[in-house]
């Protein structure tokens, strides 16, 4: 295939030099009209700090509230994505009863604001679901090396239980969307694949595995990386049930020294140097599987 450069319109000058102005415009409102007092230098004392027992530099604040973000994020990506791939199939079964779950599921969740599934979920998790799986009793009771170990991968044993629900809420939420991107990808796919596969002796789950996926896959991975992206922002409305994520920690730390605009910029370029990471990576893998698909 022959590389094309596209070369710069007026248009694009003048769309790029209005994007500048409007850039400098908010930057000097912000910087010299506003009559606001600048306090930068809190930022990074509430990054890191000298933990004096470890005898080390260990996160703070905000970095520990990014760190959970991820957490959090993964866990609801992965619940996300084994709900969705399953109800996304069920969207597609021949079968009613397995079609008319799946459409109860996305509809009635695509439908609900997730601050009420927030809600729901975590009062009914927490004091239903959480007491019969023992989550919180077996973190509290493990030695503190496992707890530690366990912390890595979620949260402190006091928190576990708004960190399960917050990954339950976000998993359940989002896996509406992805249910509705797998169906999509998998009806993409030309009727003549089912028919091919199905002269060669292949089973149904053969089929879906072995034919149809690897296809689905390539028409999937654009939309859900946007899910994957809009997993990351949503983990912010958990804040209302005391997680603490990025936002919370933000909230908590507006409240102790008034920088407001300092500590929302600062969430604002976390936040978006995660996304815009996951983007880079999603992007790269796209490139990577039709290079070894073609």
């Amino acid at each position: 295939m022959r590389n094309t450069t596209r070369k710069i319109t007026l248009l694009d000058t003048l769309t790029i030099l209005g994007v500048l102005g409007l850039t400098g415009y908010i930057g000097y409102r912000l910087f010299y009209s506003l009559n606001y007092n600048w306090n930068w230098s809190i930022i990074p004392t509430y990054m890191v700090r000298f933990d004096q027992e470890q005898q080390r530099w260990v996160a703070n604040a905000l970095l520990e509230g990014f760190l959970i973000t991820i957490k959090l994020s993964v866990w609801g990506m992965l619940i996300a994505v084994l709900l969705g791939l399953l109800v996304g199939v069920c969207r597609t079964s021949k079968r009613l009863f397995f079609k008319l779950v799946g459409l109860s599921y996305v509809e009635l969740i695509r439908n609900t604001p997730p601050l009420v599934l927030v809600f729901l979920f975590y009062f009914f998790v927490s004091d239903q679901i959480m007491p019969l799986i023992g989550i919180e009793d077996f973190y509290r009771n493990s030695s503190p090396d496992i707890q530690k170990r366990l912390a890595l991968f979620s949260a402190r044993p006091e928190l576990i239980s708004a960190f399960v629900s917050g990954a339950c809420t976000l998993g359940l939420f989002q896996g509406a969307y992805i249910a509705e991107i797998v169906r999509a990808g998998i009806q993409s796919i030309d009727p003549g694949q089912w028919e091919a596969s199905a002269a060669q002796g292949l089973g149904k789950w053969q089929q879906m595995r072995h034919i149809i996926m690897p296809q689905a896959i390539r028409i999937m991975l654009p939309p859900l990386a946007n899910e994957f992206i809009n997993t990351i922002k949503y983990s912010s409305i958990v804040s209302i049930i005391s997680i603490q994520e990025l936002t919370f920690q933000g909230m908590q730390i507006m409240a102790s020294t008034q920088a407001t605009i300092e500590v929302w910029l600062t969430i604002t370029v976390m936040y978006l140097l995660l996304c815009l990471c996951l983007s880079l990576f999603v992007s790269r893998l796209e490139r990577r599987l039709a290079v070894s698909l073609s």
